[in-house]
């Protein structure tokens, strides 16, 4: 069998699986990214340290994007409801009716399991 090659044996995936796993040059190439990475951002971290006013400034920048993360959702939850309300309007009352009845079925069952998996 060549080398790089399973039978599919659970042995042969294991050992195949560990030769992808310990590839040096991967593992350079990860080690090597992280270093630069931690090395940046040591860098930024002294530059912010350094000037108090680019680190408010950065921090006021960062809750602004937040905060219009969080209102573009909101709109867009807002939009979904009144796609969602308009489409119930259109339909006939017993249909209507029926529907609103298994969406709010849904609804409650999917906030329960949140519950549930909150606690």
């Amino acid at each position: 069998m060549p080398e790089g090659s399973s039978s599919g044996e659970p042995i042969d995936l294991i050992l195949q699986s560990t030769r992808d796993l310990l590839r040096p040059e991967e593992l350079v190439r990860e080690a090597t990214r992280d270093i630069v990475k931690d090395e940046i951002r040591k860098h930024l971290e002294k530059t912010l340290k350094d000037n108090p006013t680019l680190e408010e400034d950065l921090r006021n920048a960062v809750h602004d994007l937040l905060t219009a993360r969080a209102l573009e959702y909101a709109a867009l939850l807002r939009v979904g409801t009144a796609t969602a309300r308009l489409g119930l309007s259109a339909l006939p009352e017993n249909v209507r009716r029926e529907l609103t009845r298994d969406i709010v079925d849904l609804v409650s069952k999917e906030l329960g399991q949140i519950v549930e998996r909150s606690l």
